[in-house]
């Protein structure tokens, strides 16, 4: 049970990092708005990280 809690632990870690490093902190806030919306069960707030996110991933509007 440590076991897949500790690798559960480096996989969120590892990804919070790529979309800091890709996206920079409005991808961290987009992520974060998403998990917090889910864990909470709030769906404003999952609804805007999302859209935060497929924006961030989409980049601008050309």
């Amino acid at each position: 049970m440590p076991v897949i809690a500790l690798l559960a632990a480096v996989v969120v870690v590892t990804v919070e990092q790529l979309v800091q490093w890709k996206y920079g902190t409005m991808g961290i806030a987009g992520l974060l708005l998403l998990t917090v919306g889910v864990k909470a069960k709030n769906a404003t707030c999952s609804s805007i990280g999302a859209v935060v996110l497929a924006l961030m991933v989409t980049g601008p509007a050309s």
